[in-house]
């Protein structure tokens, strides 16, 4: 075993031994922090590599969904620097602990929900999708938007889905996407547009990801979750319901994800085949 393995063992036996039932070992590479700190809780997930501690940093996940975006990009620069000072050094114990206080010192406004994507499907953070819809013309993002690949509609006892998927590489591009697609009438009044995406960062050796549920409590969730599991990079998806009158039951989840795959392969975001259906929209 090398120095840096056994260095990682050490870490993870005393995270266990500190933090009990709030530690949940994932598999000998990877495990998750519980961090629950009044009404909130928030999740550091963390996928251990070969070059930590000596020489680098492990990857992790930030999942709060009651931050807002600068409030996640504040402690995400905080874990940053927090490694810097502590070079060579195991820091997930630091990271933690700074997280705790970070939310003891958090002032949530009334405006702050922890509902936007459920957090019994992977406590993804969220940028609700009424912050980045853009409301007015002076708010509207600098960057170009990027393509969007539109699927056909898929029918079930009234209720119908769409899916939409677009290669971004940060917020702003994400904002661009949502703002493009709010602009059809039609996905604007839809009954729901739920999204999730994921957006590697070299520089950080991280992933900035999200979701939304907005208002299908837990689609959201799964979305990211189809996204992981896929390893989708760059990637955003939305679906949108417009729902018939009629409930589905589970039936609803099981489309929502079938879109979801469906957008991601015919977009050619996970590079199948070339697509049979569907059609993009230009910028």
């Amino acid at each position: 075993m090398d120095m840096n393995r056994e260095r990682q063992v050490e870490e993870i036996e005393a995270l266990t031994s500190i933090y009990e039932d709030l530690f949940e070992l994932e598999n000998e590479n990877s495990f998750v922090v519980r961090i629950e700190e009044g009404t909130v809780s928030a999740r550091l997930s963390v996928q251990l590599n070969n070059l930590y501690p000596s020489e680098g940093p492990p990857i992790y996940t930030l999942s709060a969904p009651f931050l807002s975006t600068l409030q996640k990009q504040e402690l995400t620069n905080i874990l940053d620097n927090i490694y810097l000072d502590n070079l060579g050094e195991p820091i997930v114990f630091l990271w933690t602990e700074e997280i705790r206080t970070f939310l003891q010192n958090l002032d949530l406004d009334e405006n702050t929900s922890t509902s936007g994507c459920d957090t019994k499907c992977d406590d993804v953070d969220v940028l609700a999708l009424q912050d980045l819809h853009i409301k007015n013309e002076s708010s509207k993002p600098t960057v170009d938007c990027p393509e969007i690949y539109t699927t056909d509609v898929f029918e079930d006892r009234k209720s119908v889905f769409q899916g939409h998927c677009a290669t971004v590489t940060s917020l702003d591009e994400i904002k661009a996407v949502l703002n493009k697609l709010y602009e059809n009438k039609k996905i604007a009044h839809a009954t729901h547009n739920m999204y999730a995406y994921r957006i590697h960062l070299p520089d950080k050796n991280s992933w900035l990801q999200d979701c939304d549920d907005d208002g299908e409590s837990a689609a959201g969730g799964r979305m990211l979750h189809l996204l992981e599991i896929v390893e989708a990079k760059n990637t955003l998806v939305v679906v949108s319901r417009w729902y018939g009158g009629i409930q589905l039951g589970p039936d609803r989840f099981k489309h929502i994800n079938n879109m979801t795959r469906r957008a991601l392969e015919e977009s050619g975001a996970l590079k199948q085949e070339k697509p049979s259906g569907g059609k993009k929209k230009k910028k």
